[in-house]
């Protein structure tokens, strides 16, 4: 089979290889997937960096969220184990993580259902207990981890300010449903929240971005505000002040979505549910704004790592799934 393959660390357009391999063999409580779409995440440019949590031993195989179909036929999204990762024709699952493909949803859609989704509805139901008639700010509005959750928000009944840079991805931002959007390269953040807000702030912000984005989210947070930090794809790690939020009287969530496949997975399983309805009731739909052949893996994935590209990019392994997308 043919896939992308990491032997030394760097970054992907440079150190992503297309190899021809021998299908991956399933292990204990494994299952072998034909991936139908991978999608593409940012965890991926931080893997092929050296500088995810996770470090695979190389040389390995990115590909962190797919559509996949089990030898049976059935069509299935999972989170591959890697080191056999979703850029190939086939990749590796735990057989008890293994979820249904949602049937309102092509196999791009599908694949692009998984991580940020489910991170969005954790971090939004399970931890800031969002609720219907508040204000969510989502920064980084327009990609593939903010329009998961302005789809969220919007659907929870939530009044939602995106932040996005430049006038593409304000765009982006409207057609996903915002209600006000913010371009951070033309405005000041703080004073565009304000004004939106009547100088309340929002209740719930999400931040995947970390960096400035967070200290606009302290200046802005409303009281009894909530901040749910995601990630950090500034690549600054902010350092909070504590005694701001107690003056302030809001909260700051922290929220790793990998932990709850061990700690909780009916959890998971029940978020799954939760999203498969709302894609049924056409509530949310993953905003894929490109596939690209097995062959445009590495270029597409440096295009997430360097920000260019909004909603999600899915990798399609065969012709054939190219016509069905």
């Amino acid at each position: 089979m043919q896939a992308w393959r990491v032997h030394d660390n760097g970054e992907p357009s440079e150190v992503m290889r297309l190899e021809e391999t021998e299908r991956p063999t399933p292990g204990g409580g494994q299952v072998l997937l034909r991936v139908r779409a991978a999608n593409i995440n940012f965890p991926d440019a931080l893997l092929c960096r050296g500088q995810y949590q996770v470090r695979p031993p190389l040389p390995f195989t990115p590909g962190v969220e797919i559509c996949g179909e089990t030898e049976d036929g059935r069509r299935v999204i999972a989170t591959p184990a890697l080191p056999h990762g979703g850029f190939a024709e086939y990749a590796l699952a735990d057989a008890a993580a293994v979820l249904p493909a949602p049937d309102a949803l092509d196999d791009a859609e599908a694949a692009a259902l998984h991580i940020g989704y489910q991170t969005g509805w954790f971090g939004l139901h399970r931890r800031a207990r969002l609720e219907a008639g508040e204000t969510l700010l989502v920064h980084a509005a327009a990609g593939g981890v903010g329009s998961a959750a302005v789809q969220l928000g919007k659907a929870a009944g939530a009044t939602v300010i995106g932040v996005v840079g430049g006038p593409d991805k304000a765009a982006v931002a409207r057609e996903l449903g915002c209600d006000v959007v913010i371009d951070r390269r033309a405005e000041d953040v703080i004073a565009a929240v304000k004004e939106a807000t009547g100088g309340r702030g929002a209740d719930v912000i999400y931040d995947p971005v970390g960096g400035e984005a967070y200290t606009q989210s302290a200046k802005t947070v409303a009281f009894e505000g909530r901040i749910v930090v995601v990630g950090f794809a500034s690549g600054t790690i902010p350092s909070p002040a504590l005694n701001h939020a107690l003056v302030k009287n809001y909260a700051i969530l922290g929220l790793h979505w990998g932990l709850y496949n061990t700690k909780n997975p009916k959890l998971v399983q029940h978020c799954h549910e939760q999203l498969t309805d709302l894609a049924a009731r056409g509530a949310i739909k993953p905003l894929v704004s490109e596939r690209v052949p097995l062959s445009g893996a590495a270029s597409a994935v440096q295009r997430v790592a360097d920000g260019v590209t909004t909603g999600r990019v899915a990798v399609l392994p065969t012709s054939q799934n190219g016509a069905a997308a």
